[in-house]
């Protein structure tokens, strides 16, 4: 965090310096310079020197923190006053900032004693456990018999070359226990004459490694004296040349002690075989691209298993056991640390309060600690802010890059959007096994995330032993307790719940330095108070409106991300239109416009593009000028709605082929007409991914979509398209990989493998009348999956038998999903009418979330949980109560 605040007072220092609005003196210009130059110094200290500079962390936090609030007053009060007619108090920097160089230069003092040589002798104390320390935990194979068959098939058959296993997941998941087992299976032991483990930590040292292994050597009655001049991996060579080896590399943590390593052992075919276990994907993949074994955490089955083998549990307390099993989170080592508690207790009510104590062991934390102090200074407060999400959250990658750009932890580069740092800040705490996937896209990419329970609980005391809360964001319903306890200290405010319109307005009136407000709720429609207007350093403002969006939006001159939602609840479309104020188009720094369903004004006038605008998705009469692709050159998502009933005038949808840098697409079509020839949209060559729905265009208007040379992902949904016959030609879809077609009268489809040349997923769902494709689709060379519903069994024969023609002829890579849609009551039917009642509550709760804050629900899922909830209604004869 201590890098954080250096990085985020980086940014603030050079928005005063290079904006003519703030009104500072040449001696604090002068000031402000050398404190900058300071803060890149102790960010280069803590990048270079981390262990030594760890004594300093706390205090650079605070200091760099105190400077920055002490300029953002400052910045803050001079803007206010420029919009206020009363005169106040000249400002004083200077002073401010004698006291803050102190602080910094004090710190700096001591930094600067750092060396290279003094980073050289620190880390020589580390050293490397190995097989001989050893210590097997309890016998336990739970849960891994299969994952155990897998790598014991993976060592014993196959190639004999020499094959390295690596072993991928987060900590505490059972990693170096499965490697045990398999190390220590009577199998391997007689297939592996020679077999050694090494324990690698995260400071490794190779020539430790060598030693270790010839210690093992030694140990198993392996001994080869060499030369005196031979070194250590020369020594490790020529033992192991010839012979058949297991080697176990445990808990692996860098490409480079693998580049090193690796030279010591013999390529022979003999079929000798390399285990690594690591927490790092990225590793795990570099080492080996064809024999990855990804650990999963255990199902509830499993999890209870493991306890009871771990601990007794009486038959009367089998009930809270499962429970307290459960909450373990299907992290093996968390189970059997929770079992060692409950071995030492001997009081019944024990078992209970660990229910509601679970998650606070020391143990685990710990090993999550590990993990996170091993994490470059960058990523921490990243890792840190995502603990601020509630429990069990899934959150939207498009949120969450938003939220690390607000609050100002992704550091400029050039050549290089914030937005893109962002993302591969998230994919490497991904590969960390820190954060977890929940989705992924089309295209493959993340769509969603989150933390695993344990991992968060630790997260979220770690934020407190840093005592970060009154920067971070918190989700807190009591905005009234969190000015009192943080003042103007707090950066941002996300709500996750029903706040009310008084106790925002009294808590904005402290939160003068807020960069993040998210007040976007089911049931949060109150009008924002004309105090939000004044918060100056807002980057990131989400909320609900009711009615009108005031032209007063255009004085937060830092924002960048603009999410307005429509005031109804549950996503469904509004038919209110509030329109956005010419204003909009004047705001510099605007880079993420979405405004539910409310239509742009015509920017007539418009001084200057909005040149850092990257998203725009509007709704209502957007009227795509000439003009308009010229104030936004270089958006790179959009997204359009418009409803068909009234669709009378050109919306000039030919003007999308100037939008050179326009990259995703998805135009939506409600309440769908017979769109007339004229006003078909044109889109640009950049276009990698398009989504149509509801458009009803002919068939062979995809002859024009089909030449876009880098179109990746094409999704035609809900009657995109019109007619009986779609019959492609050859040179066409060049590129695309992910094909898509939702709720279609499609009825035949005339293709060749050499039209969709690098397809690797088709989609068809709700497709009643395509009862079949032709079986050139399954020879495309890079086709991986085909899904299907079961609402055409005649298409879901069909992809079947051409997935068997694959396999006859050698293919095994084509996959075919099918998915069950509800077509009857017999869900209900078989269900208890107490479980019908709560299910029908959980469909009410989920319709309650606010999914992502800044993505509503379509129609398409409010459709789907309504269905879900009328089949179980009418399955019970409406029997669902007040729980319905």
């Amino acid at each position: 965090m201590a890098y954080a605040a250096l990085s985020s007072l980086a940014q603030t220092t050079h928005r005063i310096l290079n904006h003519d609005q703030y009104l500072i003196s040449h001696d604090e210009k002068q000031q402000i310079t050398l404190l900058c130059e300071k803060v890149i110094f102790l960010r280069e200290a803590l990048h270079k020197f981390p262990m030594q500079a760890s004594s300093l962390e706390a205090r650079i936090r605070r200091s760099a923190n105190q400077a920055e609030d002490m300029i953002e007053h400052f910045m803050y009060d001079q803007i206010r006053d420029q919009y206020s007619s009363t005169t106040n108090n000249p400002h004083h920097l200077h002073h401010d900032l004698e006291k803050a160089m102190k602080k910094i230069n004090s710190i700096s003092r001591e930094a600067v004693n750092f060396t290279a040589e003094d980073s050289a002798a620190l880390g020589d104390s580390t050293t490397v456990r190995a097989s001989s320390s050893m210590q097997l935990a309890g016998g336990v194979t739970v849960g891994l018999d299969e994952d155990l068959l897998k790598i014991a098939d993976s060592l014993t058959g196959g190639s004999s070359s020499c094959q390295i296993i690596p072993i991928v997941g987060m900590a505490g998941i059972g990693k170096t226990t499965l490697a045990q087992k398999v190390y220590n299976h009577p199998l391997i032991t007689e297939t592996f004459k020679i077999r050694a483990w090494v324990t690698v930590s995260q400071d490794h040292k190779p020539q430790n490694i060598f030693s270790d292994l010839l210690a093992c050597f030694k140990e198993g009655g392996i001994e080869r004296h060499g030369q005196s001049n031979e070194s250590m991996d020369e020594k490790v060579h020529k033992i192991l040349k010839g012979r058949k080896y297991l080697i176990v590399l445990d808990d692996m943590w860098s490409r480079n002690a693998w580049d090193v390593a690796r030279n010591a052992f013999p390529e022979d075919c003999n079929g000798s075989r390399i285990v690594i276990t690591t927490r790092l994907v990225d590793l795990a993949s570099y080492s080996s691209s064809s024999h990855l074994h990804q650990m999963h955490f255990m199902d509830e089955d499993q999890s209870w298993n493991l306890l009871k083998q771990k601990v007794y549990c009486p038959p009367d307390r089998e009930a809270i056991g499962m429970e307290i099993a459960r909450k373990c989170g299907g992290l093996p080592l968390a189970i059997v640390l929770v079992a060692g508690m409950l071995s030492t207790e001997t009081i019944e009510f024990s078992w209970y309060q660990l229910v509601e104590k679970l998650g606070s062991s020391l143990e685990l934390e710990k090993i999550i600690s590990l993990s996170y102090t091993n994490l470059p200074h960058h990523l921490r407060s990243c890792f840190l802010y995502m603990a601020a999400f509630p429990e069990d959250y899934e959150i939207r990658v498009s949120k969450l890059i938003k939220l690390w750009i607000a609050e100002g932890f992704v550091e400029p580069r050039a050549g290089r959007s914030l937005e893109d740092g962002a993302i591969e800040y998230l994919e490497d705490l991904v590969k960390r096994s820190l954060v977890l996937v929940k989705k992924r896209k089309s295209d493959g990419k993340i769509k969603s995330c989150g933390l695993h329970d344990m991992v968060r609980e630790i997260c979220r005391r770690r934020a407190k032993k840093e005592n970060i809360q009154h920067r971070l964001s918190i989700a807190h319903p009591d905005l009234i307790l969190l000015a009192r306890t943080y003042g103007s200290t707090l950066r941002s405010v996300i709500c996750f719940r029903l706040i009310t319109a008084s106790s925002l307005d009294n808590a904005l009136r402290v939160f003068r330095l807020l960069r993040v407000l998210d007040v976007v709720d089911d049931y949060n429609e109150h009008p924002l108070p004309a105090q939000v207007f004044d918060l100056f350093h807002l980057r990131y403002l989400a909320f609900a409106c009711p009615n009108e969006i005031p032209a007063a939006i255009s004085r937060l001159r830092n924002l960048r991300t603009l999410i307005i939602c429509p005031r109804n609840r549950f996503g469904r479309y509004s038919e209110d239109v509030v329109y956005l104020p010419l204003e909009i188009w004047t705001m510099p720094l605007l880079t993420h416009l979405v405004s539910f369903y409310s239509p742009l004004l015509d920017p007539e006038g418009v001084a200057s593009p909005l040149n850092r605008l990257l998203e725009l998705s509007v709704g209502r009469r957007f009227v795509c000028t000439k003009e308009i692709t010229e104030i936004i050159p270089n958006v790179r998502k959009l997204g359009i709605t418009y409803f068909g009933s009234k669709l009378r005038e050109n919306y000039q949808l030919q003007n999308l082929v100037f939008l050179h840098h326009l990259e995703k697409l998805k135009l939506v079509m409600k309440k769908g007409c017979v769109i007339p020839r004229k006003i078909w949209p044109v889109f640009p060559e950049s276009l990698r991914k398009l989504t149509l729905n509801g458009w009803r265009f002919p068939w062979k208007y995809m002859e024009t979509i089909g030449y876009l040379p880098n179109l990746q992902v094409l999704k035609l949904r809900n009657g995109a398209c019109r007619g009986r016959t779609w019959e492609t030609k050859e040179d066409q879809f060049p590129s695309l990989e992910f094909l898509e077609i939702h709720k279609s009268n499609l009825k035949k489809w005339v293709t060749e493998e050499s039209h969709f040349p690098r397809l690797k997923q088709l989609v068809l769902y709700y497709c009643s009348r395509l009862s079949k494709i032709p079986n050139d689709i399954g020879d495309i060379p890079t086709l991986e999956l085909i899904q299907v519903d079961d609402v055409n069994k005649s298409l879901v024969q069909c992809v079947k038998r051409i997935q068997e023609e694959q396999r006859d002829n050698g293919n095994y890579a084509l996959e075919v999903h099918c998915t069950h849609r509800l077509g009857s009551n017999s869900m209900a039917a078989n269900m208890s009418g107490e479980k019908v009642i709560k299910t029908l509550k959980k469909i009410n709760a989920i319709k309650a979330i606010n999914v992502g804050m800044a993505t509503m629900w379509d129609s398409q899922t409010v459709e789907k949980l309504n269905a879900v909830k009328n089949i179980l209604m009418a399955g019970r004869g409406g029997q669902g109560g007040q729980g319905s």
